[in-house]
Order: structure tokens, then C-alpha cells, then sequence
């Protein structure tokens, strides 16, 4: 019996068992964990980190970008925002220009000439009450009504100019010293009258008091105060006058912008004209040309009140103010007597104060005629130049005969009615009041057209910006439903 050969067989193996790996317990609803083997992953579920608003903007403005449509929609907002600027900043500068304009007419000018008639009263009331001094113990009632009435304007134009004046201001401070020494100043003028009344030689020694604190305290302080006054009227003017830069650059780079747009239609579309566009050009060029316009006529018109009027004004001011001190000077030598003299004791204070004074009246006058520019501004001051010579001659022999020892003579010939130096200082005041009116004039009428110049200006630029957005919109709308 055959049998199959021996074949040797591997012993059964031993059973192998899987690890048994517990459940894993669910999680919260999405959310799903899977494990490998470099750890847990990231869970499916979890939404991505929120972006910034303004990244979004981009993503979606670069995507409108890649289209006409979205690439016109960008151009027409940008040209809207420009124009809207344009105009915004033209109106705030022709406001700004335009409220300058009008303080330099209705507060800054006027604030000037009511400092300098405050001057000119005060000088003029010491003028006039030496001059009534000199008549006797019984002052004529003309020169008496105008001490008065020089008393009473000043008083009236301080207030006035203390409404429109802050208490801390230089012009405050210096409103505030009139106001104390002006009582001062009357009370001793009244003592001088009272003594003089009863023919006590007290009384001059009161009025030469009251003069001194004329000169020393009073005219000083409202010198002061037209100072400060003028200095204020000039940075108005200043401030009319200055260009509007930010106004003009704009309106350059919006035309450049609107140009650019309607250049780049053309060459898209091969049509000659967007009509929106055009009306947007349109709008913005007349803007333009009005800013440019409208502020050159008010710098030329301002710059002629400032050089022919209120320099005019300034040199008129300071010469009538020479005369009358120049007049109370002359009075007071009289009224002195030689009593009082010079800091080197030389010379007598008055007559070397009244020479002082007409030589500053000549060089007024001198500067006041080269800047008349006209037959009728120069005529006046032409006259006060031959009334000052003919003052200077009068003087001249009333002093010789103060000095030959006829004093009453000598007063006739200052305070008397025919050939007086008072006459002629009587002369020279009308002539300078005729050319301050002339002045002045001019001034309100240049000052005046400057304002009107940039009074329409704020309101046409809001209009006109209107006009040109409506057109910019409108000039993209209609390539817009192009592509609808």
C-alpha cells in the first residue's frame, strides 16, 4: 500500500485579537474630530476669523474695477466727490474773504476814524479852552460851546468804541486810561476857569496842570488807541485780500479730472460729447472764473482803499492833529509866559513844542499832497499848504511883539479876528476836514465795491457745485444703461 509522502505542516498559529478601542462619545452637532497619526486635526465646522469692513470694500471694489460698468461707477463718484469739494471749499474761502471784507467796512474802519476824532476832540477841547483862557476872565461863549461839545463827542466815541472792544485788548486798556483821566482833565480845566474868573494868576498854573495831563496822559493813550485801531484794520484788510489757493487748486484739478473723463469716453465710445460731462465742465469753469475774478476785483478795490484812502486818511489825521497841537502850543506860550522851559532851561517848553509840531505839519501836509490822485483830493491840501505858511508869518510877528513888551497886542494877534494866527489855523483845519471828507469817501466807495465783489460768491459756488454733480451723475448714468 503506497502512501503520499511525509509532508511536514506548520503547527497551527496562535489567534490574533484586535485591540478593541472604545467608542468615542459625539460631540457638540458640527463638529466632527477624526485622529491620525500626528494628532487631532482641525475641526470641519469652525467658521473662518471675520475680516475687517474696510478689506471687504477693496475685495469687492478691485472686483467691480475688473468690469466697465464698475469702473465707470468708481470714475463718477470720484468726480462727483471732487466737485462737491470744489465747491465746499469755495464757498468757506469767498465767506471767510467776505466777512473780512465787511469788518473792514462796517468795524475796522469805522473803529479808526472814531480813535482818530477821539484824538482830534480831545486836542481840539485844549485848544480851545487855552484860547478862551487868553480872551480874560470872561471866555467867549463860542469857544466855551466848543470845549463843550469836543468834551461830550469824546465821551459819546469812547463808549462807542468800548461796545466793540474786549476789556483785555490793547484798545481796552487804553478805552479804560481815557475814561479815568478824562474827569481829571475837566475837573482841573474848571479849577483853571474858576481862578481865572476872579483874576487869580492860580488859574494858569490849573490850565498848564490840565495840559500837562493833556499831553502826557490823555493824547498818548489815544494815540495809542488809533494805533492799535489802524493795526486792526490793516490785518482785515490783509485777510480780504489773501488768495484762496486751496479754492484755486481745486477747481484746476477738477477740470483736469472732468477733461480726463470725457477724453477717456471718447476713446472708448467714439462719441465727441457726454452731455453730463459737458454741464459738469461747464459749471465747474464758470465757478472758476468767478473765484478768480470776483477775488481780483476785491484785491484791487481793497488795495485802493488801503493806499489811496486810508493812507491818505493816516497822513490827513496826523496833520490836522499837528495843527491843533501846534495851536494849543501857540496859545499856551502866552498863557505861560515864559515860565516854563525847556529840560536844558534854555528855551521856552511852548514855542519849542509849537515849532516842533508845524514842522511835522509841513511833512504831513507834503506826504498828503504826493498821495492825492486826483485835482479834487489835492486841491485842499494845496490850500492848507499857503494857510500854514501864512500861520507861520502871523506867528512870527505876534512872538515879536510878545517880546517888545505889548502883550495885549500880542494876544490880539493870536486870539483876534482879523490877520490872527487863529484865523489862519481856522483855515487850515477846514482845508484838512474838506480833504479827510474827500478821503473817506473814496475809501467806502473802493471798500465797498471789494465787499460787493465776493458777496455773491459763497451762494453761486453752492449752486454751481450742485449743477455740476447732477451733471457728473447724469453723464454716467447714461453710459451706465449702456450695459444694461
Amino acid at each position: 500500500m503506497t502512501h503520499p509522502p511525509h509532508v511536514r505542516t506548520a503547527p497551527p498559529s496562535a489567534p490574533t485579537y484586535a485591540p478593541t478601542v472604545p467608542p468615542v462619545p459625539p460631540g457638540p452637532p458640527g463638529r466632527t474630530e477624526q485622529r491620525g497619526g500626528r494628532g487631532d486635526r482641525e475641526p470641519r465646522g469652525t467658521p473662518p476669523e471675520p475680516r475687517p469692513a474696510w478689506q471687504e470694500s477693496m475685495e469687492r471694489l478691485r472686483a467691480a474695477a475688473t468690469t466697465e460698468p464698475g469702473r465707470l461707477r468708481i470714475i463718477g463718484a470720484a468726480l462727483a466727490l471732487l466737485v462737491v469739494a470744489f465747491g465746499a471749499v469755495t464757498a468757506w474761502e469767498a465767506t471767510d474773504r467776505f466777512g473780512a471784507a465787511d469788518d473792514v467796512v462796517s468795524r475796522s474802519q469805522p473803529l479808526t476814524v472814531g480813535a482818530a476824532d477821539i484824538y482830534r476832540s480831545l486836542a481840539d477841547a485844549d485848544t480851545a479852552m487855552a484860547s478862551a483862557f487868553l480872551s480874560g476872565a470872561q471866555e467867549p461863549a463860542a469857544l466855551r460851546e466848543r470845549y463843550q461839545e469836543d468834551i461830550e463827542r469824546a465821551s459819546r466815541l469812547l463808549v462807542e468804541a468800548a461796545t466793540y472792544t474786549e476789556g483785555s485788548s490793547d484798545s481796552g486798556r487804553e478805552i479804560a486810561t481815557l475814561n479815568e483821566g478824562l474827569p481829571r482833565y475837566t475837573g482841573l480845566v474848571e479849577r483853571a476857569r474858576a481862578n481865572n474868573r476872579q483874576g487869580l494868576p492860580l488859574g494858569g498854573a490849573y490850565l498848564r496842570y490840565a495840559n500837562q495831563q493833556m499831553t502826557e496822559e490823555l493824547l498818548p493813550a489815544a494815540e495809542r488807541l488809533y494805533e492799535a485801531e489802524t493795526d486792526r484794520l490793516r490785518r482785515d484788510s490783509d485777510d480780504a485780500r489773501s488768495l484762496p489757493y486751496a479754492a484755486l487748486a481745486l477747481g484746476v484739478l477738477v477740470l483736469g479730472a472732468l477733461a480726463g473723463a470725457q477724453r477717456r469716453d471718447y476713446r472708448r465710445t467714439n462719441r465727441v460729447f457726454n452731455r453730463g460731462l459737458l454741464t459738469a465742465t461747464a459749471a465747474s469753469a464758470v465757478l472758476l472764473l468767478w473765484l478768480a475774478v470776483g477775488h481780483t476785483v476785491a484785491r484791487v478795490e481793497l488795495h485802493g482803499a488801503q493806499v489811496h484812502g486810508q493812507a491818505s486818511l493816516e497822513v490827513l489825521n496826523d496833520a490836522r492833529i499837528s495843527a491843533l497841537k501846534a495851536r494849543a502850543n501857540e496859545n499856551l506860550t502866552l498863557v505861560a509866559r515864559g515860565a516854563v522851559l525847556t529840560d536844558d532851561g534854555k528855551h521856552d517848553k511852548y514855542e519849542t513844542d509849537y515849532a516842533t509840531n508845524m514842522g511835522r505839519l509841513d511833512a504831513a501836509l507834503a506826504e498828503a499832497r504826493k498821495l492825492a490822485d486826483d485835482p479834487a483830493g489835492a486841491e485842499p491840501v494845496r490850500a492848507a499848504i499857503r494857510s500854514v505858511a501864512q500861520w507861520r508869518e502871523r506867528h512870527r510877528s505876534a512872538g515879536e511883539t510878545d517880546r517888545a513888551g505889548d502883550y495885549d497886542a500880542a494876544v490880539e494877534k493870536v486870539i483876534g479876528d482879523e490877520g490872527s494866527t487863529e484865523q489862519s489855523f481856522d483855515q487850515v483845519n477846514k482845508e484838512l476836514v474838506t480833504a479827510l471828507a474827500r478821503e473817506q469817501s473814496e475809501f467806502d466807495e473802493a471798500a465797498r465795491d471789494g465787499l460787493g465783489a465776493l458777496a455773491p460768491l459763497a451762494v453761486g459756488a453752492g449752486v454751481l457745485a450742485v449743477v455740476g454733480v447732477l451733471g457728473t451723475v447724469l453723464g454716467i448714468g447714461r453710459r451706465l444703461s449702456e450695459y444694461r
